[in-house]
């Protein structure tokens, strides 16, 4: 057999499946076919055009799968697809008005222009997005699948995915935890037969995609997806089973893509005309409407009737869309991140009661927990066993399994699915087990949590806060003990907190959780070491990007966050006795970064010096640097400093992991040449 011979769709043709099907709902089936047809065609020929620019993704070929298995949802029901995803949102009920002007970058389109053809939504009908990275819908679709089963309402969800997403990670992690807790959710494979130019069958080992749900206990099956009978059937089924709490189905359709792999593509040829013709002839389209009058519920002047009114339909929207304004740079920038949320207290005085971090964190955790039902703690052992070092100790027995929940190790699917149940409506705090770790789980923090907002023009929001122990000290080697926040700060539409005690730990964590966008939470192991500190009983806040002054002087300012904080205040106290008076600064949160306070520091001590256990080169020193060259250097006696750790990974010696580590001594020695220099 040829790789994409059509021979394989003729042993899954079978006759007219549901009785349940009247005319009218052939009718109707039809008419959205021939809608996502025309819809496009016309897009194709506006890119040759160079009316729409970059590039989109064609389903020509495949519009029974977007129309029947919409067929089957209800209008709460979630949808999330892939960047061939234009048949499903128009079959989900979304504007092709906006779609057309979403495609052209008009401030009228779905994301206002700002997310194009792979990452159209539509919230008002569940429609979550389309997504520009291969499976990442599948991840997300665990995270929306997990709000609806906590909300108890009988929603499900669906998402759509190629052939060759199924052979990402993200498949077989996302298929596990769906399964693991029978998640209303449907996993439905367009295989159209290749991907990008690659034939399916080419890279994609055992009998078919549907057999591999065997392996996770999901009832799975493998159907033609050229007949929207058929694809309607399985949907409903997979439907039915899900909203009975019987977890996630996975259906494997197969089907033909008429066109390229993308507008833009001009690739050499891959498939033969014979092949293509042969697809062809079992055109979704012309089935669906041989199928409709053997059953009497078509003539050709109703036929003629719906090509007329889809052609004024789709010139109609189009003309719209041509008319639009395009967006503007000041719109854009709003787009990024969510609005500050209203924060209920500031800083109220510590008081005399003494917690540890960890307590404080864990503290922080609860009184979220209590005020707010839609909190949920995710991550591996934070519920047995509260995490490996126990800050979620109790919560599992006192708030429940539901909201404190063990995962399997996974760590992009655990990300994924925080991302999609945040978008979801749920606040959702992510627990990296030691972030080096969170290396897995990039795709989902900074291409799906960091961009959701603006991709999808303001509509999303992202209430997700990962969070994990980093740094070095306790001899856990290369891979355990790394200091990432840059990595984090770098991108747009993520703030990353780094609290240095435990007052500011429990205020912060407070803050992330309330926050309606993405937090970096970073923790450093050593803080988890430290003595008590006062702490308040009440529930608080404490403002992001509002630095403190954790010791005043009028000589130099010293720059430190998490566990350098201390060592520069060691320092400090050591150059006091030699006449030097260090001022000291927690920026508490590196983004957003109080540069104000800094700034008004060294235009009274004239000398300043950043500390970051992180590597120098490439480090939050640099920019910190560059703030106050910017703001502050007519008042500048002397250049910054900057100390950092050399360039190198963390080394499991104890004895060079120490020299590693900036401390006291290197911090002081760097204040006393700046003093000196001036």
């Amino acid at each position: 057999m040829r790789m994409a011979d059509v021979s394989v769709l003729k042993d899954l043709a079978k006759p007219a499946h549901s009785n349940r099907l009247g005319p009218d709902d052939l009718r109707n089936a039809l008419h959205m076919m021939m809608r996502i047809r025309r819809f496009e065609m016309r897009a194709k020929e506006l890119f040759l055009a160079g009316v729409i620019k970059g590039t989109a993704h064609s389903s020509v070929g495949q519009e029974a799968i977007a129309a029947g298995a919409c067929r089957a949802l209800e209008p709460n029901d979630f949808l999330l697809t892939h960047h061939r995803g234009h048949g499903h949102t128009i079959a989900k009920g979304a504007d092709v008005g906006r779609m057309f002007a979403e495609l052209m970058g008009k401030a009228e389109g779905y994301c206002g222009g700002l997310g194009g053809s792979m990452h159209i939504a539509d919230f008002e009908r569940n429609i979550l997005g389309a997504n520009g990275i291969v499976g990442a819908g599948m991840g997300l679709g665990t995270g929306a699948a997990l709000a609806e089963k906590l909300n108890g309402k009988g929603h499900i969800g669906i998402t759509f995915f190629g052939d060759g997403a199924a052979n990402e990670g993200v498949f077989h992690e996302a298929m596990n935890l769906a399964a693991v807790w029978s998640l209303p959710l449907i996993f439905f494979c367009e295989n159209n037969q290749y991907g990008l130019s690659t034939p399916s069958q080419a890279v994609t080992a055992g009998d078919s995609i549907a057999a591999r749900g065997d392996a996770y206990g999901v009832p799975n099956e493998r159907i033609d997806g050229n007949d929207f009978n058929a694809v309607f059937d399985a949907v409903e089924r997979a439907a039915l089973r899900a909203r009975a709490g019987e977890g996630p189905t996975l259906i494997e359709a197969l089907t033909y893509r008429w066109d390229d792999h993308s507008m833009r593509a001009n690739l050499p040829a891959y498939r033969t005309t014979s092949e293509e013709d042969d697809w062809k002839d079992f055109d979704p389209i012309l089935r669906l409407r041989n199928r409709a009058v053997t059953a009497g519920a078509l003539d050709q002047a109703a036929y003629d009737s719906l090509v007329e009114n889809v052609e004024t339909e789709i010139e109609r929207a189009l003309d719209w869309a041509k008319d639009q304004a395009d967006p503007t740079i000041e719109t854009a920038l709003t787009m990024v991140a969510a609005p500050r949320a209203k924060l209920h207290l500031s800083e109220p005085p510590p008081g005399d009661r003494l917690l540890t971090y960890k307590a404080a964190i864990t503290e922080a955790f609860a009184q979220a927990m209590e005020r707010d039902e839609n909190v949920i703690l995710i991550g591996e052992d934070v519920g047995r066993i509260g995490g490996i070092f126990g800050l979620t100790e109790g919560l599992h027995d006192r708030f429940g399994p539901e909201r404190v929940r063990d995962t399997p190790i996974a760590e992009g699917a655990i990300a994924s699915c925080g991302v999609g149940a945040a978008m979801l409506g749920k606040r959702v705090v992510v627990e990296v087990q030691l972030w080096d770790f969170v290396t897995l789980m990039i795709d989902a923090i900074i291409n799906q949590a960091a961009k959701a907002r603006f991709m999808l023009g303001g509509k999303a929001t992202v209430p997700v806060v990962f969070r994990g122990p980093q740094g070095a000290g306790i001899r856990l080697a290369a891979q355990h003990c790394q200091s990432l926040e840059m990595l984090f700060a770098n991108i747009p539409g993520l703030e990353v907190y780094a609290p240095s005690n435990a007052y500011d730990a429990k205020g912060l964590m407070a803050a992330a959780i309330q926050s309606d966008g993405p937090v970096v939470f970073l923790e450093h192991k050593l803080l988890y070491l430290g003595a008590e500190q006062a702490v308040p009983d009440a529930f608080y806040t404490i403002e992001p990007g509002k630095a403190r002054i954790v010791r005043a002087g009028t000589d130099c300012t010293v720059v430190a966050t998490l566990a350098m904080v201390e060592r520069a205040v060691q320092a400090a106290e050591r150059l006091e006795k030699k006449g030097i008076s260090v001022e000291v600064i927690d920026p508490r949160t590196i983004k957003p970064l109080d540069m104000a306070t800094i700034v008004a520091s060294v235009q009274k001590t004239n000398r300043a010096v950043v500390v970051h256990e992180a590597p120098q080169f490439g480090g939050f020193g640099g920019e910190i640097a560059a703030g106050i060259m910017e703001h502050a250097f007519d008042w500048m006696d002397a250049p910054v400093a900057r100390v950092g750790a050399p360039e190198m990974p963390v080394p499991y010696n104890d004895r060079l992991e120490r020299a590693y580590m900036p401390d006291a001594g290197d911090i002081a020695q760097a204040i006393e040449t700046a003093c000196y220099r001036s």
